[in-house]
């Protein structure tokens, strides 16, 4: 209700002075998207080093020049535009599944010491985050700091969702599908704490996107992996084409609708 009076009030402020938060409201487009986008980041990755056969190097190159390109666009918005933003979050998705999958298979790393590195990582940046501006809250992100921090943390998240998901899923043998579920049970959790023990906003949303990582890793390699390696076997290429189809649909959707656009407060 906060956000909702502040926003009515700013629209006596002239154009030039008002400050937009620069990324999206929470609501529920915002969660689809984010779910369509994580599985496209499990499979896009692995179609682009192994199908197309460029490797984990080149393509952690490629994709990497990609995403910095995406984040000069973005950090140069004043606000919200829900393709720049999106398109973001798809690049850093698959980045950041890059980033494990190459500590995992070029490094040797184990998918228990990176999920444990990258959990730490998160925390320590979530950490710096709050000494430096005291808050965590995604609804005034209107500085280049801010910014810098947010996309930070979302950049752990993925690494971090990659390596719990395949941690889950292959090295406890649990299988995609019962590793989806029981992410699922996890977000349902917090959901319940949130709406019906009215957990702490700020607190609510960082859990449920760091947990719908996983989940979507797992369901993503449910999609595309073979029925002989516990997937059901549509493939990277059917699978990213139908998730990116469905996230540009839902993003021409906000565009429509301007969902997500909101003030962050006055200069």
């Amino acid at each position: 209700m906060s956000h909702v009076l502040e926003a009515e009030a700013q629209q006596t402020i002239p154009a030039s002075r008002r400050v937009y938060n620069r990324v999206p409201q929470v609501t529920p487009d915002f969660w689809i998207v984010k779910l369509l986008a994580v599985t496209v980041g499990e499979t896009a990755a692995d179609y682009i080093a192994v199908n197309l056969g460029l490797g984990l190097a080149a393509t952690s190159a490629i994709m990497s020049g990609f995403l910095i390109a995406a984040l000069v666009l973005q950090f140069a918005q004043r606000k919200y535009v829900p393709w720049i933003y999106w398109l973001a979050v798809v690049l850093i998705s698959v980045v950041g599944t890059l980033i494990t999958d190459n500590l995992v298979d070029n490094l040797g790393y184990s998918l228990e010491s990176t999920t444990i590195g990258f959990s730490i990582a998160l925390a320590l940046t979530f950490g710096l985050w709050y000494v430096v501006e005291k808050t965590l809250s995604i609804h005034t992100i209107y500085t280049f700091r801010r910014e810098a921090f947010y996309w930070l943390a979302i950049l752990f998240t993925f690494a971090l969702g990659t390596a719990a998901g395949d941690f889950v899923a292959e090295g406890l043998s649990l299988g995609y599908l019962s590793a989806g579920i029981a992410y699922s049970a996890v977000i349902g959790v917090i959901a319940l704490a949130y709406f019906g023990f009215k957990m702490n906003g700020i607190l609510a949303f960082w859990l449920a996107y760091i947990f719908t990582r996983p989940m979507g890793a797992s369901f993503g390699d449910l999609l595309s992996q073979s029925p002989a390696d516990g997937g059901l076997g549509l493939g990277t290429t059917k699978t990213s084409l139908i998730f990116l189809a469905l996230i540009a649909l839902v993003i021409v959707y906000m565009t429509k609708t301007h969902d997500g656009e909101e003030y962050a407060r006055e200069q």
